[in-house]
């Protein structure tokens, strides 16, 4: 049993864990040259992120997927160099819009250079990955368009809000299903598409990938209220600080409208002050961790990775699914 990718996965098989290693060190190789220019200026700006290091988490899905196929086939290892370049950009584009001073671990791309940098450095990956995709034929490039688009559209409709009479959690479900689900998709749709796999067995990843895309974003809401770890990029309560709802935040609400209980109204006000001020922070996550809005949030985790494991269901049985199965476990593992 070897340990491989993000949250220690285990690969029983040794040929599995061979492709899985080679193909993720040859992704690592990729992203290096995709984000290289005549610039110096733009290299290295372009691979802050990249050498900041990361999970590599949808990399790891493509290179899984496509054991379903021909793991050796040629758009295999580009097409994962396209979903983590794009997923790259996403990222310097939200400590943007977020004001985020770290990410990684390391000073994020706007805090050293300015928006304007991070910006545009953004942008640049999102062209290096175009450039990628138009060798790996127009249906990928129609794929990942559309992911793009629902990418997108989820940001959107995270910075609009739910309109007037729409549920809250509903509307939250909806935003990660594009900001999140849609790449994650994509990679396991990538993965068994360029390996040559069934048409019914990419439609089953790609349904895998987009279930298993949000449970891991809600895994991640939930570390940020319940875990001491860095484990997801950030301190605690950073979301809270922010003034982000999440879904937390959102069943704390929902709990409080329903219920009218006074302690639940007290905390919904604490979270609505300025929590820029350290104890009023840590008093707010303190509550959090030992309210039944955090366990509700978990339980909604579960059930989104769960419905993960399920899709998978009509997939042969191979090491591959194993290993997809396991990282359904060590996504529930992360929310506790």
């Amino acid at each position: 049993m070897t340990v491989v990718g993000p949250f220690g996965l285990s690969v029983r098989d040794q040929a599995l864990e061979a492709d899985v290693q080679a193909g993720l060190t040859a992704v690592e190789e990729g992203l290096l040259e995709a984000t290289k220019s005549e610039v110096p200026f733009i290299t290295e700006a372009a691979q802050h992120l990249v050498r900041a290091g990361g999970k590599r988490f949808r990399p790891l899905l493509v290179m899984l997927a496509a054991q379903f196929g021909d793991t050796y086939a040629p758009g295999v290892v580009p097409s994962a160099v396209v979903v983590e370049l794009t997923h790259l950009a996403t990222l310097y584009h939200d400590d943007v819009m977020d004001v985020a001073a770290v990410r990684r671990g390391v000073e994020s791309a706007n805090t050293r250079w300015g928006n304007s940098v991070a910006v545009l450095t953004g942008d640049f990956l999102f062209a290096r990955a175009s450039h990628i995709l138009a060798d790996l034929g127009p249906e990928a490039v129609r794929v990942q368009a559309e992911a793009f688009e629902r990418l997108v559209t989820g940001q959107i409709l995270e910075t609009a809000g739910p309109q007037d009479g729409r549920d809250p959690v509903e509307h939250y479900l909806d935003v990660l299903s594009g900001k999140t689900g849609s790449l994650v998709a994509v990679s396991c749709r990538f993965g068994a598409m360029m390996s040559g796999a069934d048409e019914r067995v990419v439609d089953v990843l790609t349904q895998y990938g987009e279930r298993l895309g949000i449970a891991f974003q809600l895994a991640d809401d939930v570390l940020d209220i319940a875990s001491d770890s860095r484990e997801s990029g950030k301190t605690p309560g950073t979301d809270l600080r922010e003034g982000i709802s999440t879904l937390p935040v959102l069943r704390l609400r929902e709990r409080a409208e329903r219920l009218g209980l006074a302690e639940d109204v007290a905390l919904c006000e604490l979270l609505e002050s300025d929590l820029n001020d350290d104890a009023r922070l840590a008093e707010a996550v303190a509550q959090l961790r030992v309210h039944p809005a955090l366990e509700q949030a978990r339980r909604d985790t579960v059930r989104y990775a769960e419905d993960a494991r399920a899709a998978l269901a009509p997939l042969p049985d191979i090491d591959a699914k194993a290993a997809l199965m396991e990282l359904c476990d060590a996504v529930v593992h992360r929310a506790g």
